[in-house]
């Protein structure tokens, strides 16, 4: 059985997060559902990343086992024909290897979260940003962030039903970016690492996002981050800003 790699962008909102579940949508569940109509019968794809509720993606990466030699460019139009009208794309397919996986052979994850700090609602880009009314300081907040680079004990950023065995991770990058916008100012948040606990980026930004409106002080996140506690988080930021944006291999399947 020929396995393809799948580089998978999607709208988070309408769905209950990548995992397949019973009885609501899921990212996967839709992916699997196109497959069924390609090769009818039961089909299981594995991702390298799962990602939560009404969160994003452009740059995730699923494989999958079929009978039938598909040529790649082919199998994502095929697909991307009967995903519609749900919010997900095949960006592209490529052969890989028997024993190539999605999970276990990525070396790296990049997320990027949306923040824009404007008065106003959002309308054309509403579900895709976290809108706050205020201003943010992005100097406190990278200094705060600054503090959370490294090898650490992440307990204080994993949510409560983490499944990870351990929560020693390391983060390689994080790194805020400041767009001016006409009304408002966008922060983009780059976050880099092998892999990441559950929650640990919305618990990130939440925490920074204290900082910027002055609540906590950047050696809060250090002291918050040394307390190992999940009590000591700051709040959890919603998941409408957050994008699963990359997934690194030791070879590019898609080059």
């Amino acid at each position: 059985m020929p396995r393809y790699a799948l580089l998978v962008e999607y709208h988070g909102a309408p769905f209950a997060g990548w995992q397949r579940q019973r009885d609501q949508p899921s990212v996967q569940g839709a992916i699997e559902a196109a497959l069924a109509k390609l090769e009818p019968g039961e089909h299981t794809i594995a991702a390298a990343g799962r990602t939560d509720a009404g969160v994003h993606a452009t740059g995730q990466v699923a494989h999958c086992d079929l009978v039938r030699d598909w040529d790649p460019f082919r199998l994502s139009e095929a697909l991307n024909y009967h995903l519609k009208p749900a919010p997900v794309a095949i960006l592209t397919c490529a052969v890989v290897d028997d024993e190539w996986h999605a999970r276990f052979d990525a070396v790296e994850r990049r997320y990027l979260f949306r923040l824009i700090a404007r008065r106003a609602p959002l309308t054309s880009e509403a579900g895709q940003l976290w809108r706050v009314n205020h201003p943010l300081d992005a100097v406190a907040m990278q200094a705060g962030a600054d503090q959370l680079i490294g090898q650490h004990d992440f307990t204080t950023f994993r949510s409560s039903i983490c499944q990870a065995k351990s929560p020693i991770k390391t983060l390689e990058a994080l790194r805020i970016e400041t767009v001016a916008r006409p009304f408002g100012t966008e922060y983009r948040f780059h976050v880099r690492a092998r892999s990441f606990l559950h929650n640990q980026v919305r618990s990130f930004i939440g925490t920074l996002e204290r900082v910027g409106v002055g609540a906590w002080s950047p050696d809060d996140v250090g002291a918050a981050l040394a307390a190992k506690d999940r009590a000591a988080c700051g709040p959890v930021s919603p998941p409408q800003g957050l994008y699963l944006a990359q997934v690194r291999y030791p070879t590019n399947p898609f080059a």
